[in-house]
């Protein structure tokens, strides 16, 4: 399969990789973008550049008017034990100096996103604790965006898991968090676990609802 090498260099620009100039070639600063990229996203390079080119081409750009989301799309791909020191350096001090091998760190993650793009924004009282963010800023519809907590084991019990919403298929919500295979990774949650969708309070609401092929994406059962 020929390479589009400038289609390639603009999805790397718009990523947030530096191809160098915008020219139709491979040349060394382009090489080290899509490096960079796949080892963002957790990919090696056995096969040459196909599959990390594949992925680039399917990856989402980030979203400059949601702030939070660009930050978590940023940082898709990051592993806990792979990265772990990356990690701890970006969370955000608000969720505890935490090791994420060692708790569950999907709230660290929303909160530090949030953070980083809202530096106001006030967080639940526990962020570490799923849960907690029911009670966050206002009430939404699930769109683009929002913040989604679900229940995990009982709808009764304190167990749960808290992403951002990147979509919907018919029967499962697309989300992008934290401590999701360990990763920072997008994986699907059924409609009939969601608990609350929320948004930051004060900030206008412009995601809208998106919707997703479920093709790819297993559906999850225990993000822990």
């Amino acid at each position: 399969m020929t390479t589009d090498w400038r289609a390639a260099q603009e999805r790397l620009r718009a990523l947030g990789f530096d191809p160098g100039p915008i020219d139709g070639l491979c040349g060394p600063k382009t090489k080290a973008a899509i490096t960079a990229f796949g080892r963002s996203r957790g990919l090696g390079f056995g096969s040459g550049f196909g599959p990390v080119i594949a992925a680039l081409m399917r990856a989402e750009a980030p979203c400059p008017d949601l702030p939070w989301m660009a930050e978590a799309l940023r940082l898709q791909g990051l592993h806990e034990r792979r990265d772990t020191a990356r990690l701890r350096a970006w969370l955000d001090p608000a969720a505890g100096a935490i090791d994420p091998r060692a708790m569950p760190w999907c709230g660290a993650f929303v909160a530090s996103c949030l953070r980083a793009a809202l530096p106001g924004v006030i967080l639940p009282d526990t962020p570490l604790a799923a849960r907690a963010w029911g009670r966050f800023g206002d009430p939404v519809a699930p769109v683009f965006g929002a913040v989604l907590v679900f229940w995990r084991g009982a709808p009764s019990g304190w167990q749960g898991h808290v992403g951002f919403c990147r979509g919907e298929d018919a029967s499962a919500y697309h989300v992008l968090g934290g401590n999701q295979s360990d990763a920072v990774t997008v994986t699907r949650i059924a409609k009939t676990r969601l608990l609350a969708a929320r948004w930051p309070a004060g900030v206008p609401v412009t995601g809208r609802p998106v919707r997703r092929t479920a093709a790819g994406l297993d559906l999850s059962s225990n993000e822990a």
